[in-house]
């Protein structure tokens, strides 16, 4: 299963390909901004990330709640962090 999981914007790597690093709880990976790049993404911005994909932008509340609310999901959320360590770019 899939979760959409918040992670907060480090740098914009490649502005050409729409590609920023991410840090989703404390894992940095490649993600493609190029769905939101049109609201302007920064760095510190927190977004929703699907797939790879920062799917929309959110505030850190909504982040904060968001992480809380998957961490209770146990596995499931555990497994997802597990898929995003074995992406990780640092």
């Amino acid at each position: 299963m899939c979760l959409g999981i918040p992670g907060q914007i480090v740098e914009i790597v490649d502005e050409t390909f729409q590609i920023a690093k991410v840090d989703v709880s404390g894992i940095k990976r490649g993600v493609s901004i190029a769905l939101i790049a049109s609201e302007g993404v920064a760095p510190g911005d927190w977004v929703l990330i699907h797939v790879g994909f920062a799917m929309s932008k959110i505030d850190e509340q909504e982040a904060q709640e968001t992480m809380r609310a998957l961490q209770e999901m146990g596995t499931m959320y555990e497994d997802e962090i597990q898929m995003l360590h074995s992406s990780q770019i640092e």
